[in-house]
């Protein structure tokens, strides 16, 4: 568990690429996303879901 605190840190500390803020505010985007269209992702998964147990009834 140690090296994954590590990797963490290493991660959030190195100056390169994009940063921390930036970051944040991509997560806090994503999360905002999704709880506008929670009801059509959700719409959307139990499509594909159904789709794919339709299609394995066929095969078996």
């Amino acid at each position: 568990m140690g090296w994954l605190k590590k990797t963490i840190t290493d991660f959030l500390r190195d100056e390169s690429g994009m940063g921390v803020v930036e970051i944040i505010l991509i997560i806090v985007v994503l999360i905002a996303m999704v709880l506008i269209f929670k009801e059509q992702i959700t719409a959307l998964v139990k499509n594909i879901w159904d789709s794919i147990n339709k299609s394995a009834k066929k095969i078996y």
